[in-house]
């Protein structure tokens, strides 16, 4: 194989690489300390705020700050994991790897998407692939290489209950914050103090009300890792449907068919047809960091009217080659046989489904589809799982911070997360040096890109400026300058 790199580049390359083989600079802190900061959460918005606050203590970066911040991060998940339900064989991220956890806020950083591949010999064969658009399974191997670099200061296995306001001082302002958790395994309780907090737990599985609680209907986020356990012979006659429009619907749908090649397949979809995303050169520059600028200056009723907008770049949307691919599938069982309703795969369109009959688990679930134009059309599907694919619920820290609604300003309609996603509270009722931030779940008044990988680089030095700016004041380049270096 011939070298990668010349002598005269060894020292700069040994420099990103030695690194990477020890811990973050980040160091453990004890449960009965006072935290300067603690996550909620550990996935990509989280890693990314670790990325972006090691990058600002570290020399090799420039950086002459010299703090020791005390901070740790509880995860629910025993360990880390990125959508390991939809890690579909084959699957492609749909962004460019250069928008990985580090490269757009400072592209010498260690943990850039290149180091990885560095690091791991692959470079110079991903150059041969000549894409952009990492494998989905790869892409979420350098996240956790990523993470596996602040294992001593994640707390796996602990679900976050609640954030409850900490003792007042002397003038009955609030000036930290208690987080409590459950451990999954042992349902222990344990407490912890902090200063600052930032809430970024990702999205719940949303299911269409009505739908009844069975096993043999799931979400789409378990796809890859609960169907397989319970359709376990691939070469079965099972009926399986699908619900949904979007990428994880049709991702799905294609895939269903390689996994068990005897089956019969269903996609349900109230559109007319599966519609493909745009992310043309200039539409897609609506997930630029600096976007969410302009996004967060506008007023809420043009706030609204431009999601509505922008919204096929990103919801009940599908990428035109698996568009093109499903196509193709259905066009040559049309080839073999005109008549629809006997091939294996199918498609029902403007469809939705109106009732699922429970049937005990040693027989079919049947399924009542109706025309969503003309519910005299209908057709009953008997099927041994339906997969749902019908997105994700954003609101799961408002129960969280239920005990904190009482610090929020008078008359506060909800929580109002500023420009740098720290929430309002009443400064009569909490010390400024204390505070709560909210990640992912800021669509409304941060745009399209606050639940998306794009802007997590930029975003996560975001926060470390606004969480750390007494002590990073003059150290840390901004970073929007970062971001166009």
């Amino acid at each position: 194989m011939e070298p990668i790199t010349r002598k005269s580049e060894l020292p700069f390359l040994e420099m990103v690489r030695t690194p990477q083989t020890g811990r973050s600079l980040l160091r453990p802190t004890g449960s009965d300390e006072m935290h300067d900061l603690l996550c909620v959460g550990f996935g990509p918005a989280s890693l990314a705020i670790g990325i972006a606050l090691n990058d600002a203590m570290d020399p090799a970066l420039g950086s002459k700050a010299n703090f020791k911040p005390k901070v740790t991060f509880l995860e629910k998940q025993n360990q880390f994991a990125w959508h390991s339900g939809m890690l579909v064989p084959g699957s492609r991220m749909q962004i460019s790897f250069m928008k990985d956890l580090a490269t757009m806020r400072d592209p010498r950083s260690s943990f850039t998407f290149l180091n990885y591949l560095h690091h791991k010999n692959r470079l110079i064969h991903f150059t041969n692939l000549g894409t952009f658009l990492p494998a989905r399974m790869e892409f979420e191997d350098y996240m956790r290489w990523c993470a596996n670099r602040f294992e001593n200061v994640v707390n796996y296995g602990e679900e976050v209950v609640e954030v409850v306001p900490g003792q007042t001082d002397a003038g009955g302002v609030v000036d930290y914050f208690t987080v409590v958790s459950r451990n999954t395994g042992t349902g222990e309780i344990s407490s912890r103090n902090a200063r600052k907090v930032v809430i970024a737990i990702g999205g719940k599985a949303k299911m269409p009300p009505g739908f009844p609680n069975d096993p043999r209907i799931m979400h789409s986020s378990k796809y890859c890792t609960t169907l397989p356990q319970m359709l376990n012979d691939d070469m079965a006659p099972y009926n399986i449907a699908v619900v949904g429009s979007g990428q994880s619907a049709a991702e799905i749908y294609h895939d269903l068919h390689r996994r068990y090649p005897n089956s019969r397949t269903t996609l349900i979809l109230r559109d007319t047809a599966l519609r493909p995303s745009d992310d043309s050169p200039f539409v897609n520059e609506i997930f630029n960091p600096e976007r969410v600028d302009k996004f967060y200056e506008m007023s809420a009723e043009e706030r609204k009217r431009r999601i509505a907008i922008e919204k096929a770049t990103n919801y009940s949307v599908v990428r035109l080659e698996l568009i093109e691919a499903i196509y193709n599938d259905m066009y040559l069982q049309r080839v073999e046989n005109p008549d629809e309703t006997t091939w294996q795969q199918r498609i029902l369109s403007e469809s939705k489904v109106a009732r699922i009959e429970h049937h005990n688990p040693s027989s079919r679930m049947r399924i009542h589809v109706k025309s969503v134009k003309n519910e005299s059309e209908k057709e009953v599907l008997d099927v041994d799982a339906l997969m749902v694919a019908t997105g994700y619920l954003r609101d799961a820290h408002e129960e969280m911070l239920d005990n904190v609604r009482g610090l929020q300003p008078a008359g506060a309609a909800g929580w109002n997360p500023g420009r740098d996603y720290r929430v309002s509270l009443d400064a009569n009722k909490v010390a400024a040096d204390a505070g709560i931030w909210l990640q992912g779940c800021n669509e409304k008044t941060h745009g399209l890109s606050d639940s998306l990988l794009s802007v997590l680089a930029v975003r996560g030095g975001e926060i470390v400026n606004s969480v750390f700016a007494d002590q990073l004041a003059g150290v840390v380049q901004d970073t929007r300058v970062r971001a166009m270096l």
